[in-house]
């Protein structure tokens, strides 16, 4: 059966996608830490990232870093974390969450609550920002 996030991908389920090639796919998180939480996700379903190939994982990291330099010039903080856990979906994928202090990267902190309107905003700008490829 297909990860939430296959049908993500897909367009089975909606998402705020905020950038995208023939290998992965990056959208904002719904339940956000803070603006611009974004997961990156390989378009292959892999349960745990260390489990993709070595040149696969380069390049996701490669894919991430490209968004998470979009985030930053959408959203100034002082870094673009990055956090790998992957217990909640069993699909590998990276959060990549603007931040300001440590303690913004606590993921039992509370969540933001985004209208439509402010996701679409938020992807839209992100998406603008990124270099990564075609748009």
């Amino acid at each position: 059966m297909a990860t939430i996030f296959s049908r993500i991908i897909t367009g089975e389920i909606p998402s705020y996608k905020v950038a995208e090639n023939d290998q992965f796919y990056a959208f904002l998180d719904i339940n956000p830490l803070t603006k611009g939480h974004t997961l990156v996700v390989p378009k292959c379903e892999v349960d745990y990232i260390f489990d993709l190939e070595d040149n696969e994982l380069a390049a996701m990291h490669v894919f991430a870093k490209s968004v998470a330099l979009a985030i930053q010039k959408v959203f100034p903080c002082k870094k673009v974390g990055e956090a790998v856990i992957g217990l909640e979906v069993p699909h590998a994928h990276i959060h990549l969450i603007p931040i300001q202090k440590e303690s913004d990267m606590i993921f039992s902190n509370p969540k933001l609550k985004l209208t439509n309107e402010e996701f679409v905003e938020v992807a839209t700008a992100i998406n603008q920002a990124w270099e990564g490829g075609d748009k």
